[in-house]
């Protein structure tokens, strides 16, 4: 079976500044302390969930990386690892009763705006948090006293994935995607399998493409616009970094009617990365309309263009630089889910057009 990198190698990769983007794929950026916000009951309430109308009949038998897992009844008390699958199990009207801490892009109670608006929608009592910064915490987790733990969007180690068996049954990443490469497509399908909610699931996934699709339309200028969605930092050691097909930031421009620019897919790695490093030297090779990159300040587009070699990549030249600086903007996309959608498609995707439009004339 494969062996996922962990956190701290994820974190490792590349510079600063791509480091702390990697972390978005990750289970959130380095960073030890523990949120001090405390659930409305105690580590031992149950769940809230609506009253499903799902089609599964448990026990039900879900295939992941690391073989199968057995869910012998619709869980009712449900805990999640890395990112996503909060949003996910929530989006289809269960509460989670611990979740980890949002230590990137979260709001000042480590969570997310998207997350605690749905959570007040549904008033549910406040999930229990517990850090990841430096791994998954199974003590955190055991405490709440799940029946099913979700790992569906993760990169979990197949060492994790068996301590956090000893607690619960866990649902591990699908076998056919890359670690921390589910789409969030398939993490609501699966997720909705295990919850007993897969028409809720079905229903909701065809909705949000559709308001991708729309959203697209509605942008002059994206539909048909080449992009590469990376990092750009002169500062760093890897100075550039580009995402492939494998991951959800590229998947989530295409269902915009965005094309990935070819020379991503001809220089994507054969073991399914999402993401290598690129030559600064040949940073002029990079032919794109469009180039989407995350950075820690604002000023950091100056010293691009300015260097001779990254000012040298088409986009760039032409207008088409992206700089998100926005943390929770970044999550949104990076740790994109049914819940965060909206939110990206209000506040991310009209950059994303305008430089488009700037790039084409």
């Amino acid at each position: 079976m494969p062996q996922s990198p962990s956190r701290r190698s994820v974190l490792a990769a590349g510079g600063s500044g791509l480091a702390l983007l990697l972390a978005a794929c990750s289970t959130g950026p380095a960073g030890s302390s523990v949120p001090s916000s405390s659930p409305a009951s105690s580590a031992g309430s149950a769940a809230a969930s609506s009253s499903a109308s799902g089609s599964a009949a448990y026990p039900l038998t879900v295939e992941h990386v690391y073989g199968t897992t057995e869910i012998p009844a619709r869980p009712e008390r449900v805990a999640t690892v890395s990112w996503v699958n909060q949003d996910v199990a929530l989006a289809l009207g269960v509460v989670p009763v611990g979740v980890p801490a949002v230590e990137f892009g979260g709001n000042a109670d480590k969570s997310t705006d998207w997350f605690d608006a749905k959570l007040k929608e549904l008033g549910g009592p406040t999930p229990v948090q517990w850090s990841e910064a430096d791994g998954i915490d199974a003590e955190a987790i055991a405490a709440v006293k799940p029946d099913v733990i979700l790992a569906v969007y993760s990169g979990l180690t197949r060492e994790d994935y068996d301590r956090l068996s000893k607690i619960a049954p866990v649902v591990a990443y699908p076998k056919d995607v890359p670690a921390f490469g589910t789409s969030w497509q398939q993490s609501t399908e699966v997720i909705g399998r295990v919850l007993g909610k897969e028409r809720e699931a079905a229903a909701l996934v065809a909705d949000l493409e559709r308001q991708i699709a729309d959203a697209g339309a509605e942008e002059d200028g994206l539909a048909g616009a080449s992009f590469i969605y990376g990092t750009l930092d002169p500062a760093a050691a890897d100075q550039i970094s580009i995402y492939t097909a494998a991951d959800n930031r590229p998947k989530f421009l295409e269902l915009l009617g965005m094309e990935l620019a070819p020379v991503v897919a001809e220089n994507a790695p054969e073991d399914g990365a999402f993401f290598f490093t690129w030559s600064p030297e040949r940073a002029d090779e990079l032919e794109s309309d469009v180039f989407v990159s995350w950075a820690a300040s604002a000023d950091v587009a100056d010293a691009i263009e300015a260097d001779p070699l990254l000012g040298a990549i088409p986009a760039v030249e032409k207008g088409g630089l992206v700089l998100q600086v926005d943390q929770q903007e970044v999550l949104s996309v990076s740790a994109i889910s049914p819940l965060s959608i909206p939110y990206a498609l209000e506040k991310v995707v009209p950059p994303i057009a305008e430089a488009a439009r700037a790039a084409k004339g």
